[in-house]
């Protein structure tokens, strides 16, 4: 039995400009923090012959190509497990669709445990670079590839996205004090709302690649925001970072009449009244996560309980992805 887990993740800064119909124009930058709430793949060799898939749906195929888990079936071809038998079975800590990354988490934790079933390492470069080429690549999925590189590298990262592709990555400078302040004080809660983040990514896709002057001038000014935000960070102003979280989002809800509604307004006017200096949706939007920076997190969770939201607590993962059993 091989146990791999993944973790979710929080932008902190430059969402957005990780889509390759941005980048591969203008470059991208942004500032990821994986967080220990995660996605677990289990993966064993049954006793009959055949592929045994377990996640929402359970499926029993006898062929690759019978395996309509996308992302399962071009991972398994891609790594030559034609003549394997196989049962995999993914399990979550949060739900997908919430604006944590959880798909790129779901293809590192697969990749990596087939990785261990061969008794192969896989650096996380690679981890990330395989993960984005079947999600990306492969399967022509309109999203960017923050969510694969903070999966497989962990902690506070910036990442740079350059225009022939290639990601750098390097830890965020911040003290280890910073670092619980930032803990302690960043708050997540949950909208209730999940859904699919191709559609307002795609939406983002597409006007880009067609060079929409408004789309593109909002994602350069994202871009500042996320440079702003690390110098905010690496400087231990995390009031600063706070107020430019709430500039971020004005602008981010610029991008898609989806991106927000009435109810996710009113509950993030209330936190910025209750204790909030500011804060976003996280993830491509249209529901998810709220992430607030807190100057009062007392008066803050008070509210947000009141108003039905649940907070969901996490301290940041500096492991990525990593085989827990094999």
């Amino acid at each position: 039995m091989i146990i791999v887990r993944s973790p979710l993740r929080i932008t902190l800064g430059g969402g957005g400009t990780d889509l390759p119909s941005y980048y591969e124009e203008f470059g991208g930058s942004l500032i990821s923090a994986a967080i220990d709430k995660y996605v677990y793949i289990t993966l064993h060799k049954p006793f009959k012959k055949g592929y045994f898939i377990k996640y929402s749906k359970i499926e029993e195929v006898d062929d690759i190509m019978q395996i309509h888990h996308p992302i399962i079936r071009e991972a398994l071809r891609s790594l030559g497990f034609e003549k394997d038998d196989l049962e995999i079975t993914c399990m979550a800590d949060i739900p997908a669709g919430t604006g944590l990354g959880s798909s790129g988490s779901f293809t590192t934790a697969l990749i990596k445990a087939l990785y261990s079933f061969k008794n192969q390492l896989i650096h996380p470069q690679q981890l990330a670079e395989q993960a984005c080429e079947i999600e990306i690549n492969k399967l022509k999925e309109p999203i960017g590839k923050q969510d694969q590189y903070i999966a497989a590298y962990g902690g506070i990262t910036c990442f740079t996205f350059q225009k022939n592709g290639q990601v750098e990555a390097a830890p965020l400078k911040i003290n280890k004090e910073i670092q619980y302040d930032l803990e302690d004080n960043l708050l997540l809660f949950f909208t209730g709302y999940s859904r699919a983040a191709s559609s307002i990514l795609g939406e983002q896709k597409e006007k880009t690649e067609k060079n929409d002057g408004t789309m593109v001038a909002n994602l350069h000014f994202v871009k500042d925001i996320g440079l702003k935000s690390k110098k905010a960070l690496e400087e231990g102003d995390l009031v600063e970072f706070g107020k430019l979280m709430n500039v971020h989002w004005e602008h981010k809800k610029k991008r898609s009449s989806n991106m927000s509604n009435k109810e996710i307004e009113d509950w993030y006017d209330l936190a910025l009244k209750n204790g909030a200096i500011g804060g976003k949706l996280i993830g491509a939007g249209g529901g998810g996560f709220l992430m607030f920076y807190a100057k009062d997190k007392i008066a803050l969770r008070h509210a947000m309980f009141k108003a039905g939201l649940e907070e969901i607590r996490f301290r940041f993962d500096f492991e990525g992805t990593r085989v827990v059993i094999q």
